[in-house]
């Protein structure tokens, strides 16, 4: 499909979606770390009049940069799919621990982004997978560039956890939209050939499914 320049545009296809986790339309924004998806979920979250957005960030760790999934489905999966609020407490990447505990009721649509939204664990939830099409060593550059020196041993345990994390899960083959960076903004284009999901294989006394 030609590509789409309007983020207004998106946030209306978006929005009609039918709810994916309850009474939740739960979108992922996936994608290298340091290709940008902080920034693009702050501004459709603008473009959809101010959608709340949870950073996997907050919920990763120094010891478990990939292995949150769980923490993730008792603490934010589970709640909004009853339709209940979620408790959960972000980590704090310098104290090394997690903070105060936040609040995240069931909104309408809720903008999940990280490296990682994409996994297989999440994917029988999201009413829709945005990959953020930036070349791996061009994210990662960007990151070092962002975080410095004193981050550096940092980067390079991050990009061989995340090497593994896609060789094992990847997510780009299961994403429904692609979102590259232009000089004027941002362009989108639907994946018409994007590989099809595995739903969850779980009953109904099992809830959602773990990783």
């Amino acid at each position: 499909m030609e590509p789409h320049l309007s983020l207004e545009s998106l946030a209306r296809d978006l929005s009609a979606l039918p709810p994916s986790l309850g009474p939740v339309r739960l979108v992922g924004i996936d994608g290298h770390a340091g290709s940008g998806k902080s920034t693009f979920a702050e501004r459709l979250a603008e473009a959809l009049a101010g959608a709340p957005v949870l950073h996997l960030d907050d919920v990763a760790t120094h010891e478990e940069l990939f292995g949150w999934q769980e923490r993730l489905r008792t603490q934010v999966l589970e709640p909004l799919a009853a339709g209940r609020p979620a408790h959960w407490a972000p980590y704090d990447w310098v104290e090394r621990r997690f903070g105060p505990e936040r609040v995240l009721e069931p909104a309408p649509l809720l903008l999940v982004e990280g490296v990682g939204a994409g996994r297989r664990a999440l994917r029988p939830h999201l009413a829709r997978l945005l990959w953020m099409e930036t070349p791996r060593e061009k994210s990662w550059g960007r990151g070092r560039n962002r975080d410095g020196r004193e981050l550096s041993d940092f980067w390079d345990g991050w990009e061989r956890a995340e090497l593994a994390h896609f060789s094992d899960d990847p997510s780009r083959p299961f994403a429904d939209t692609l979102v590259r960076q232009s000089g004027t903004g941002y362009e989108w284009s639907s994946v018409t050939s994007a590989t099809a999901r595995t739903p969850a294989s779980v009953t109904e006394s099992d809830g959602l499914p773990r990783a």
